[in-house]
């Protein structure tokens, strides 16, 4: 089988799956592992997203209200690889390729994921199993992902839990949802604005203020940490900052926005900015950092 992956959380799952030899092309995203970069790129953005997090959203604004594509895809180049399977999702039409932006005009089967909660992340890991003729090592892929999970549940079960608001773009700026708050719970931790299983939703700082957060971890889907902390100033120069508790910045594209293999070590990284648990050594000051 060959597969054109154009979703970052299952071209982990299918490597996670042992089956990565079987990936003949990646969308822009697709990251992890490091070796998969080297795959032929598929699609990239269709418009410069250099630029700060509000024209980011402006822009994507009005290309939905234009009904503008978000996504390049390159099919010719897609045809030329010959994939009996495409993944892509549908849960958000902003985040990552759907199969609106693919289209029908590729000769193959296509699988769309859709998660907004943990077990829907998992239920992904065993429908491309399944896919594969692996739903034995599928199973035994989320065994090993919940078995991860309940460690950092126990380890952190001793702290007291602390209030969290953790934020998923900056400019404007939104709660994360889904499966975020899960996470949040796993590491003994309250989600004080977004809901497990609910869509991410813009905040003011009122709102924030009015949470009373401990903790306020800000980790922007698509932003890596080095890209978040450019946006700080923005950030510091709101009537929130230095008001609602200690703000850490994040790795939002790798871990805390992705639905696939990175949710066990987000929990990880939560118990750590939470409780100062760490696991196989601190992620301090490599996926995430202290304001």
């Amino acid at each position: 089988m060959r597969i054109v992956s154009l979703l970052a959380s299952a071209t982990e799952i299918v490597c996670a799956l042992g089956a990565g030899d079987l990936l003949v092309g990646r969308s822009h995203e697709c990251d992890n592992p490091e070796w998969v970069k080297r795959l032929p790129l598929c699609s990239e953005p269709a418009f410069d997203v250099s630029g700060s997090s509000g024209e980011i959203d402006a822009e994507v604004r009005r290309r939905l209200a234009a009904g503008e594509p978000l996504y390049t895809i390159h099919t010719d180049r897609i045809r030329e690889l010959h994939p009996d399977l495409i993944l892509t999702q549908t849960h958000c039409e902003v985040c990552a390729v759907t199969p609106k932006d693919v289209g029908c005009a590729i000769e193959a089967r296509q699988m769309a994921l859709s998660a907004s909660r943990l077990a829907d992340i998992f239920e992904s890991i065993l429908e491309i199993a399944r896919a594969l003729g692996m739903e034995e090592r599928g199973r035994e892929v989320v065994s090993q992902e919940n078995a991860r999970l309940e460690n950092v549940r126990r380890r952190t079960a001793g702290f007291p839990r602390r209030r969290l608001a953790a934020l998923e773009w900056i400019d404007p700026l939104f709660a994360m949802g889904n499966w975020g708050p899960e996470l949040v719970e796993i590491a003994n931790g309250e989600s004080v604005l977004g809901r497990a299983g609910e869509m991410s939703g813009t905040v003011d700082s009122q709102k924030i203020l009015d949470a009373n957060p401990e903790v306020v971890i800000v980790a922007p889907c698509g932003f890596d940490l080095e890209r978040t902390l450019r946006e700080r100033p923005l950030l510091e120069a709101q009537e929130w900052w230095g008001r609602a508790g200690r703000v850490v910045f994040a790795d939002g594209n790798r871990f805390f926005n992705r639905s696939g293999m990175t949710v066990a070590p987000t929990a990880e990284i939560l118990a750590e900015v939470l409780h100062g648990v760490t696991f196989d050594g601190s992620s301090e000051g490599v996926h995430w950092c202290r304001a």
